[in-house]
């Protein structure tokens, strides 16, 4: 990658987005363009066009998405389905009609079916039934790799382009959404954690039998393993996907309950009361473990382990969610 190249991160304000322009600037790419939004509505056919008619960025990482935990994507279906839908739909044909070579797409290990052999593979994808508590945003989310390989198709060979899409884990870490219905696993349990021992509570209550099996994977190494993708040299990466199936799994390479992630979380934060779970609510997919062959192949590996990560991520939370509160 040359170093001047401008690029877009589109989401940057995002827990994945701002991960991947801090790791850009590490790796010292400084002409980072950006828009809030406000500035820029990615659900917006003609502005989206205009932006990028103006900006003419070199690179596009698109990580802008509607996103949310079970309670979130069963009280909004149709905002998760349209929302995304629109999104990448913009972005990614503005992105070819305005000439960017290179685009990376993020999607979701929600993408895979529900009973999906476990670790899931990328060729599990499309093999069977969704699980039905997020499947408005699984569709939307597998559109765009099949836009990306779509445009790579048509337009690949003509046009020269080289749109990729990685399938990251569950991610947590700086930030995330700590929102008290819509947050994710983890951080709803940090912040819930963290009340219940400024509250003194003796009990906290969590969703479920507490037995589904989860991976996590801290969002700078989701960010290092973007830009790693985006590096790859062409030739070595069509070697190792198919035009149909160019997706890559990104995780850590083992999965924990979500009995035993709370208990972790409890600890880090400090909580001394009792772990209780309520199976009468839904426990989602019972198990979702990566197969991350592909990309260690490649040459890429997780490196922060889930104890470091909690750490960092609770650290976060008191120093920008607490304060900002």
């Amino acid at each position: 990658m040359n170093k001047d190249w401008k690029i877009y991160v589109a989401g940057h304000l995002g827990m994945v987005g701002s991960a991947i322009v801090r790791t850009l600037r590490i790796h010292q790419y400084e002409n980072i363009i950006t828009r809030t939004q406000a500035e820029l509505d990615l659900t917006d056919q003609a502005a989206v066009r205009a932006f990028f008619e103006v900006e003419k960025p070199d690179q596009v990482y698109l990580a802008a998405a509607r996103v949310g935990g079970i309670h979130a994507n069963h009280i909004y279906p149709a905002e998760f389905i349209y929302e995304n839908l629109m999104i990448e739909a913009n972005v990614i044909d503005a992105a070819f009609r305005c000439g960017v070579k290179k685009l990376l797409f993020l999607g979701s290990s929600c993408l895979y079916p529900k009973l999906a052999p476990q670790p899931m593979r990328e060729d599990a994808l499309l093999t069977s039934t969704l699980e039905h508590t997020n499947e408005p945003y699984a569709i939307a989310k597998i559109a765009g790799i099949k836009l990306c390989e779509s445009y790579n198709r048509q337009y690949g060979a003509s046009y020269g382009i080289d749109y990729r899409s990685v399938m990251p884990t569950n991610l947590y870490g700086p930030g995330d959404n700590y929102h008290q219905e819509n947050a994710h696993v983890i951080p709803a349990l940090i912040r819930r954690f963290h009340e219940a021992k400024i509250n003194r509570a003796s009990k906290v209550t969590i969703w479920g039998s507490g037995t589904p099996k989860r991976e996590f994977l801290y969002v700078d190494d989701m960010a290092m393993a973007c830009v790693y993708i985006m590096n790859i040299e062409k030739t070595v990466f069509d070697q190792h996907t198919k035009p149909m199936l160019s997706h890559i799994n990104v995780g850590c390479g083992h999965d924990i309950t979500i009995r035993e992630v709370a208990e972790a979380i409890g600890n880090v934060v400090g909580y001394k009361g009792e772990i209780a779970f309520d199976r009468n609510m839904p426990d989602g997919t019972p198990r979702k473990l990566m197969d991350s062959s592909l990309i260690n192949t490649l040459g890429w590996q997780a490196e922060i382990g889930l104890e470091e990560g909690l750490e960092m991520a609770y650290g976060d939370f008191l120093e920008n969610y607490i304060t900002q509160s």
